[in-house]
Order: C-alpha cells, then sequence, then structure tokens
C-alpha cells in the first residue's frame, strides 16, 4: 500500500513538472559585454540543480579526506576494545573450565589493553566496572591456585575501582566474593569482617546471609547463627523440613552452651514460641535443666506443651519425654500425677504411658496400684530402657512386700536387658 502511495506521488509530481516546463516560454539573459546570451528559464534551473548537487558532492568528499585520521583512530580503538573483550571472554571461560592460570593470564591481558586504551586518550565508559570484574576473576583464580599475596592484591584494586557510587553493585559482590574466600581458607573472623562492609540491604540478599550463617557456625557463635537461620526460613531459602531441622539444631547447641540453670533459662526464653513448641527442643532443655540441678518444677512446665500433644508423637519422641518427666517424679504434684493417670486411662494399651503410671505411683508409695501398672508395661514396652527400668521397679516393690522369688526373676529379667 505504501509503495503504491509512493508510485502515484510520483506520477503527480512528474505530471506537475511536465505541465510546468512545456508551459514556460520565460527566458534568462545574460549580458556579457559585448555579447547577450539567452538562455531558456527550465535550462537555468538545471543547471543551478546540478551545480548545487556538485558542490554538495565535492563538499562531502572533502569532509570525508579530513574525516580520515579520526576514522583511522576510532578504528584502532574498535580493535583494541574488541580484543580487551575477547581476553575478558576467555578469562570467564577458562575459570569456568577450572583453567585458573590461563585464565589469571588472560584477565592480565583484558586490564593491560584497558590501560593503555586510557593511557591513549580512548577511556571507556564502563572502564572501572571491567576493571574490577577482570580484577575479580585474577582473584578468583589466585585463590583457586592458593596465591593469597596475588589475590588479595587484585581484590583490594578491584574495591579501590569500585569506591564510586555508580559501581556499588560491583563493590557488593567483591565483598561477597571476599567472604566466601575467607570461608573456604577457614576464617570465620574474617569473613564475618567483610559482610559487616555490606550495606544494610544487601546484607540481608538469601546469599550473604548464607555466608553469614556458615560464619558464624564456624566461629561458634550459636546465637547469631540461629538468628542468620531464622531469617533464611523466612526467605524460604531451605525446604520447610531443611529449615526446621537447621533451626532445630543450632537452638540445641544454644542450650547446650549453657553450664548452668539460670544460662539455660535465659537460652530457652531466647527461643521463639515456634520453637519452644518442638517436641525434642523441649524434651531436651528439660532434661538438660534437670541434669544441671535445675527446678524439676519448671522443666515440667516446658513439657507441658509437648505433654498436651503426646498423642501426636512417634514411638522414640514418646520414649523422651516419658524420661524426661521420669527424671523429676520425685518432685511431682497432684496436677501432674492427675495428667499422667487421665493420660493412663485414656490409653490404657499403651505400655509407655502405663510405665510412667506406675512409676509416678511407686513415688507417691501407692505400691499395689504400681506393680500392677509396672506388671502390664513390662510385658509390652518395646523399648530396652524402659523395659530394664520396669523390672528393676517390679524387684524393688517385690523386696519391699518380701517376695524374694519375685525379686529375683524381675532383677534376673532387668539384667538380660
Amino acid at each position: 500500500m505504501r509503495a503504491a502511495l509512493w508510485l502515484l506521488a510520483l506520477f503527480g509530481i512528474a505530471a506537475a513538472v511536465a505541465l510546468f516546463a512545456g508551459n514556460n516560454q520565460g527566458t534568462v539573459t545574460v549580458f556579457w559585454p559585448p555579447y547577450r546570451i539567452d538562455l531558456s528559464l527550465n535550462l537555468v534551473l538545471l543547471l543551478l540543480l546540478a551545480a548545487f548537487l556538485f558542490l554538495h558532492a565535492a563538499l562531502r568528499a572533502l569532509s570525508a579526506l579530513f574525516d580520515l585520521p579520526r576514522q583511522a583512530l576510532r578504528w584502532r580503538t574498535q580493535q583494541k576494545e574488541r580484543g580487551m573483550h575477547a581476553q575478558m571472554l576467555d578469562a570467564l571461560s577458562h575459570l569456568l573450565a577450572g583453567r585458573f592460570i590461563r585464565a589469571r593470564k588472560s584477565a592480565e591481558a583484558a586490564l593491560a589493553q584497558e590501560a593503555s586504551l586510557a593511557t591513549g586518550g580512548a577511556p571507556l565508559a564502563n572502564g572501572a566496572q571491567l576493571r574490577t570484574l577482570a580484577h575479580l576473576v585474577a582473584a578468583e583464580s589466585a585463590q583457586a591456585l592458593q596465591d593469597r599475596p596475588a589475590r588479595d592484591e587484585h581484590l583490594q584494586r578491584a574495591l579501590e575501582q569500585t569506591a564510586a557510587r555508580d559501581g556499588q553493585e560491583t563493590h557488593e559482590g567483591a565483598l561477597m566474593r571476599a567472604a566466601r574466600w575467607a570461608l573456604e581458607d577457614r576464617e570465620p573472623q574474617q569473613a564475618i569482617g567483610w559482610l559487616k562492609g555490606l550495606p544494610s540491604g544487601a546484607g540481608r540478599r538469601t546469599l550473604a546471609l548464607r555466608m553469614k550463617l556458615r560464619a558464624a557456625r564456624l566461629a561458634r557463635h550459636t546465637a547469631d547463627a540461629l538468628e542468620t537461620a531464622r531469617l533464611l526460613a523466612k526467605h524460604r531459602a531451605f525446604s520447610p523440613v531443611a529449615a526446621e531441622s537447621l533451626v532445630r539444631g543450632l537452638a540445641t547447641d544454644l542450650l547446650n552452651g549453657a553450664h548452668d540453670p539460670a544460662q539455660l533459662h535465659k537460652a530457652w526464653l531466647a527461643l521463639e514460641p515456634a520453637e519452644r513448641e518442638m517436641p525434642e527442643l523441649a524434651i531436651h532443655a528439660a532434661q538438660r535443666l534437670v541434669r544441671l540441678g535445675g527446678d524439676a518444677a519448671l522443666a515440667r512446665e516446658w513439657l507441658l506443651p509437648v505433654w498436651e500433644r503426646q498423642h501426636q508423637l512417634g514411638d522414640s519422641l514418646k520414649v523422651k519425654l516419658v524420661c524426661a518427666l521420669e527424671q523429676g517424679l520425685d518432685s511431682i504434684d497432684g496436677a501432674w500425677l492427675a495428667r499422667i493417670e487421665a493420660a493412663q486411662r485414656t490409653n490404657p494399651r499403651d505400655a509407655t504411658l502405663q510405665y510412667l503410671a506406675g512409676m509416678a505411683c511407686m513415688k507417691r508409695q501407692l505400691w499395689g496400684k504400681a506393680q500392677q501398672l509396672l506388671r502390664q508395661a513390662a510385658l509390652a514396652l518395646q523399648d530396652r530402657s524402659l523395659h530394664r527400668n520396669a523390672c528393676r521397679a517390679l524387684a524393688q516393690l517385690a523386696e519391699e512386700r518380701g517376695d524374694g522369688e519375685a525379686a529375683t526373676a524381675a532383677w534376673k529379667q532387668a539384667a538380660q536387658d
């Protein structure tokens, strides 16, 4: 459609020129004494047009002639830039392929090419960024070759190149690489120092948080590692199962770092409510509190949320819960005794609950009921330690009532476990 319109326009212009030129009777007289020259107006117009075109072409030719040195300089600069970018691509390719010596040489060659461009009066618009990347590639290669002086030198130059505001992203990348190298050398304090140099926004990125978590764990800063793991879990850096396992492990380490009941209580309060409701953590905290000589009532208070959900626990966790409660049966109160008896009546076939109820009755000197519950539990308990403890308790009860034969049989069965 557009071509047809252009064709119609050309026909219209040709028709208008033909009508103007065909009916134009004007002449132009040129007086050049003693001569007189009469020319057609159409011829004069054609000559003027030809002169204009000739003059324009001559000016263009002169401009191209005088521009040749600048074109030659631009061509040489482009060739150097292409060579520099080719060297940079080769450095990256060699680095990915594990050819670190060649990668380092290519990066240094790119830096030399860029320096020659800068001294030649043709600096690149993104020269600082390219120099930074080249220094980082050379530093990465030096790190792989265990050449720490060269790595530190290239890293320092890369950080100097990114001091400007427009190189903020590259500067952050250089700091993260430095932190990763420190972690590879198992220098967590140095890695933490590099990460502290990041802006607040960059410090919350997943990559930075992962390195911070690793550095905190290597430095045994359990509280910082736990806080970082929580942030990573919120950012969904791990699967829900992996995040829960990681947080649980770090929280366990935090509890293990306490050496007296006061420190343990402080560490327990430092945990989030969802973490305090984790069965593994609550059981471990209660057992450690009793082991450190803490208040057994406080340990039972920590175990209460887990006890209320004990029907959802697996067999191994339920055994650990019963063992944790058994450690504080000497000071058990009536409320907890009622909870244990109610749970046992609700699940009369649960041997673990029968064992716990029997041991609680034994501590309260309810010999008959304790013997009945422990005897039933001993027949169905699968855990060897609980079965052994139940047999010992039955032996002690038999000795209390003077039944030596039953006591001997119970002690013998306990010894077999």
